[in-house]
């Protein structure tokens, strides 16, 4: 069994607890994890500085399709950061409690 983490970004804390709680009550998601962070970035030939709320989204490898669509799907923005770290290792009781909290 293989996991990642994918990673988003929201304009709002309640943004980022919906999306992420609907992922996880869909099974898509074992957890999120929301945090602020400040961004700096490009966008349409403007430098932007925003407040963003980072999710850290741990799931099966197999299911990142459908959670990269189902945040195309459900983003407010028009192309929203959608990154995916394959998770190497980890504590096996943890990547277990990831495997029984998603869909197989």
């Amino acid at each position: 069994m293989s996991f990642c983490m994918v990673l988003t970004t929201c304009d709002s804390q309640e943004a980022a607890q919906s999306l992420g709680a609907c992922l996880v009550e869909a099974k898509l998601a074992a957890c999120a994890q929301l945090h602020p962070v400040q961004s700096i970035y490009s966008w349409k030939g403007e430098i932007h500085k925003d407040p963003e709320i980072r999710l850290i989204i741990k799931t099966r490898e197999s299911l990142y399709p459908k959670v990269e669509g189902f945040i195309r799907e459900h983003h407010s923005y028009e192309v929203p950061q959608v990154v995916k770290i394959p998770i190497t290792g980890g504590l096996p009781a943890y990547l277990e409690w990831i495997e029984e909290n998603t869909l197989e």
